[in-house]
């Protein structure tokens, strides 16, 4: 039997907040759809409290050292989704800190290409420092890993700036019938991982986008503003594509395991991040707005501080209207809410175009106004901060 129950709540509510700290494991299913780093030190805090949050990635990245791997196997990003494994990996575990280590190495830009391949080959005899310190039978399963890569990789492989990383998680794709899920699950259990972590779609797609302008760009490398010159004209529209040369709508559902997390999740939250790349391109597959709008949970939209050079000049109630206008798109009208509360920190946040607190209530959302910028956090949102609101709604 299921209820729907109303009740007030204190945010941060520190009772609530010491019952899941006492018992993370029972924790609640905070799900997020991100990408990119900027939750990563709300991951860490969020650990202390629940080991059952859900974190949906945007597998789109396409610059960097991911470029070389999608062109190299026509697979999607691993970036984001190894960045939020080792975020949520019990660092308390023996041989968990020499594995963070190790994935978050990256070989030298400038490297020459026989130096960095003999520094793989030493990885993968596990001779180099960083696999040496890792313990058995976790540095086999991850030497398994480079051996595999080293045998698929293709002659004229550019290892300079490489993610270990992504280069172990790649092998484990490839070896696994080019399915994610698997090397996830290896190695979500290899280092403890205390939440899921899982692509929104198991596809190698890209991301286009419409300028007011009338200009398409294609390549989420080419919209964030930080490997390319900062968008010279608004997004209008956003949509997947099926390669950097094309500029095709490409429509594509969500696994129904996908859709069954959704659907448990305690609260769903729009975090803070790049708008359009991170936050919005998740929820472009079919079926996301149709499963968050059929779960009763709170629905709550974190905004990023500072400058996103993806939503020049959009209010935070802009970019509230974007996001509920891309799930209504999917779930259809009136059926069953996508968005409820906004949080923000008006006294301490810059929000570069403003809040526009009146317009968003006249839509019917719930503003929540606390501290979230702290002097430890900077001119960020202070992942401790928001991990205890968030929580205290659950």
């Amino acid at each position: 039997m299921r209820i729907r129950v109303t009740r007030d709540v204190t945010i941060p509510d520190p009772r609530k907040l010491e019952q899941f700290r006492r018992a993370p494991e029972l924790g609640p299913s905070v799900l997020f759809f991100s990408g990119g780093t900027a939750l990563r030190d709300t991951s860490r805090e969020l650990i202390r409290y629940t080991h059952n949050s859900i974190h949906l990635i945007t597998p789109f990245d396409s610059g960097g050292s991911s470029a070389i791997i999608r062109e190299a196997f026509a697979m999607p990003a691993v970036g984001d989704i190894r960045n939020r494994l080792m975020a949520l990996a019990d660092q308390s575990i023996k041989g968990n800190p020499e594995i963070y280590n190790l994935f978050t190495h990256r070989l030298p830009k400038d490297g020459d290409p026989k130096a960095l391949r003999a520094e793989l080959d030493a990885m993968a005899a596990g001779v180099h420092p960083l696999v040496r310190r890792i313990p058995d039978p976790m540095r086999k399963i991850i030497r398994n890993h480079f051996y595999e890569f080293l045998e698929r990789m293709p002659a004229g492989f550019d290892l300079r700036g490489a993610s270990i990383g992504n280069l172990v998680l790649t092998a484990g794709y490839l070896s696994n019938r080019r399915q994610l899920d698997p090397v996830i699950y290896l190695f979500s259990k290899l280092v403890q991982v205390c939440g899921v972590v899982r692509p929104t779609v198991n596809k190698d797609l890209h991301l286009a986008v419409r300028l007011a302008d009338g200009e398409t760009i294609v390549g989420q490398h080419l919209i964030t503003g930080k490997e390319a010159a900062p968008l010279a004209s608004p997004i209008e529209d956003i949509w997947l594509t099926p390669s950097l040369g094309s500029t095709e709508r490409v429509h594509t559902s969500i696994r129904n395991k996908i859709r069954d997390w959704i659907g448990k999740a305690d609260l769903i939250c729009y975090p803070p991040g790049s708008f359009y790349s991170s936050v919005v391109a998740n929820l472009l597959a079919d079926g996301v707005g149709r499963a968050v709008a059929a779960n009763t949970c709170p629905k709550i939209f974190v905004p990023s501080t500072g400058i996103d050079p993806e939503t020049p000049g959009m209010s935070v109630a802009d970019r509230a209207e974007v996001l509920c206008r891309y799930l209504r798109t999917d779930a259809g009208a009136g059926d069953g809410e996508v968005l409820g509360y906004i949080l923000v920190d008006a006294r301490h946040g810059e929000y570069v175009g403003g809040i526009d607190k009146k317009r968003l209530e006249e839509c019917g959302f719930t503003v929540i106004d606390g501290s979230l910028v702290t002097d430890r956090s900077g001119s960020d949102i202070d992942g401790r901060v928001l991990s205890e609101f968030l929580l205290s709604l659950c």
